[in-house]
């Protein structure tokens, strides 16, 4: 049986037109079933600017915009599950950097936000990049689970 994966996409209201959010739910689904991860339930937030500063600020202590941000749910105290889902937490984009970073990379704003998914996805399964070599593993990772699911 294989496992089913909820993902809840929210958009704010002024990018809703530019986002699909069938195909962000895909993405990420694709990650967690590429990851074996059995049924899972995450929340994608895509964002302004501000909303991602102001999160970045209180969470992360750093007062400044990013691209994404990932809130592990299981992380510090235990959530125990009232049935088998595996609760993960949330990945918030900004969608205004990720249109910056689009450009400056020269790819389409689509891919630019589907990067950003799955490297919020990859954090909230444990990876990491504080370190060279974890860098390099994650990095790894996020091309080959872009390659298979574009």
């Amino acid at each position: 049986m294989e496992a089913t994966h909820s993902v809840l996409i929210t958009v704010v209201a002024k990018f809703e037109r530019f986002v699909e959010v069938e195909e962000l739910q895909g993405i990420a689904a694709g990650v967690l079933a590429a990851e074996s991860v059995p049924a899972a339930e995450l929340g994608v937030l895509i964002a302004d600017d501000e909303a991602v500063r102001r999160l970045n600020a209180e969470y992360a202590g750093e007062d400044e915009t990013t691209d994404v941000l990932a809130f592990s749910l299981r992380e510090g105290e235990v959530f125990v599950s009232p049935d088998e889902v595996t609760r993960l937490g949330e990945v918030i984009i900004s969608y205004p950097t990720a249109e910056r970073q689009a450009k400056e990379a020269e790819r389409s704003l689509e891919d630019e936000v589907a990067h950003l998914l799955v490297h919020g996805v990859l954090h909230l399964l444990g990876y990491d990049h504080a370190e060279p070599e974890d860098e390099k593993r994650m990095r790894e990772r996020e091309e080959k689970l872009l390659a298979a699911l574009s």
